[in-house]
């Protein structure tokens, strides 16, 4: 038992770590500069018209900063942020008592929100679009309903599947944004700026080298520069090299593309089993022994973004591309994929 309690205790410091390293300014926030232009606008004009933020929606991949430009947001508009999620709110009684003890100009945000309970997300559509909140008094024939006023506040959403979101809530967000994978470089400086918080020092090459194996999100990244820092220390280093990330990473099992044991495992799954697809999400979990959700939110959005996984109207197949890296690219297989 006191094995598993420690296990809780550094997963719990390593998060305190990596939320320390997340920027808490706009200089600071590297990257995703479409999303950055669209938001200084409504920011911009919010603050002319001395009016709470438009409600905004942030989706793509998780480990990308949806939670860090909305705590950016909230400091720049000088608000405070309430957090939640959208498992979190069982009930709208939950709902009501976050809304109710929002303060003018507040920010909500609700992580996972395409997971809101219908009744929740029904009693969200008022407070959204009329600042107000329906209550029900009463029950049955004597019910009767009391409106009650909200302070205007911003909603802001964050998703990995925008597709789950009713329409009627979507169309509530004035502002719908996609956050895509980073490129190396901007992981790079990421990470240069996060050696500076950890106190450590780090050549420019072995920045490069972590950025290179990041799967393009600032999360997995900032994990790796972790890994490297804590590898020198044991090691006797004061700094951490291109060499000392090399070994790092050799021992995590990570591959120059960024690929670890559970990408190969499902790659080599389709290639094997069956020779390269398509088959099915669900046929590939059972497989494996994985759940499909965390497939397709985890594993095949970095797959499919460098080319290693199409999805086709039969199912997944495996690309030329990915043969090639793992050093599987028989003729035969070739013919078969082309």
């Amino acid at each position: 038992m006191s094995d598993i309690k420690d296990d809780l205790n550094l997963k719990d410091q390593e998060e305190v770590i990596i939320q320390s390293l997340r920027a808490s300014s706009w200089p600071e926030f590297i990257g995703q500069d479409v999303v950055k232009k669209t938001l200084f606008i409504s920011m911009k004009a919010a603050k002319k018209r001395d009016e709470s933020l438009e409600h905004l929606l942030f989706y793509g991949p998780p480990g990308l900063g949806k939670t860090t430009i909305s705590h950016i947001i909230a400091k720049e508009m000088g608000a405070n942020i309430r957090i939640t999620s959208g498992p979190a709110l069982e009930r709208s009684g939950d709902l009501a008592s976050i809304l109710t003890n929002l303060s003018e100009g507040d920010v909500l945000f609700i992580d996972e929100i395409h997971r809101l309970n219908k009744v929740v997300e029904e009693t969200l559509y008022p407070a959204m679009e009329d600042f107000a909140l329906d209550i029900v008094i009463g029950k049955g024939p004597s019910a009767r309903t009391l409106r009650m006023d909200l302070p205007r506040f911003t909603i802001i959403g964050a998703t990995t599947k925008v597709g789950m979101i009713a329409g009627p809530l979507r169309d509530r967000f004035g502002v719908i944004s996609r956050l895509t994978f980073y490129n190396i470089k901007e992981l790079s400086e990421i990470i240069k700026n996060a050696a500076e918080k950890l106190n450590v020092e780090i050549e420019p090459q072995a920045c490069d080298e972590i950025a290179a194996r990041g799967r393009g999100t600032p999360r997995i990244a900032l994990r790796l520069l972790k890994r490297a820092r804590d590898f020198a220390s044991i090691h006797g280093q004061d700094v951490i090299t291109h060499e000392i990330v090399d070994k790092t990473l050799e021992v995590l099992e990570i591959d120059k593309k960024g690929l670890d044991e559970s990408d190969k495992r499902y790659l080599l799954t389709i290639i094997e089993k069956y020779d390269g697809g398509p088959v099915g999400l669900e046929t590939i979990a059972a497989s494996i022994s994985e759940d499909s959700a965390t497939l397709e939110e985890v594993i095949e959005p970095y797959l499919m973004q460098i080319g290693f996984v199409k999805r086709t109207s039969r199912g997944r197949v495996i690309t030329e591309n990915a043969l090639n890296h793992l050093g599987l690219n028989t003729a035969a297989r070739q013919k078969k994929l082309l």
